[in-house]
């Protein structure tokens, strides 16, 4: 039990941040202006990345494991 306890937020957090990263991204592409970039666009798209990249960061460590040195 206490085992199941500790894998719940190793998989949560990750889905959770990309689930932010998905709902900014989405917000940006729905803005009418998405064919003219301005700079809060750039900032605004690249913070979604970052969601994304650390979300697939932490699965990838869950599951394959951390690299042992």
């Amino acid at each position: 039990m206490n085992n199941r306890r500790s894998v719940a937020p190793k998989v949560f957090v990750p889905l959770f941040i990309a689930a932010m990263g998905f709902g900014a991204f989405s917000n940006m592409v729905s803005s009418p202006r998405f064919s003219t970039f301005q700079t809060i666009d750039v900032v605004r798209l690249m913070a979604s990345g970052m969601c994304f990249g650390a979300a697939l960061a932490a699965l990838l460590i869950f599951f394959v494991g951390p690299r042992s040195g």
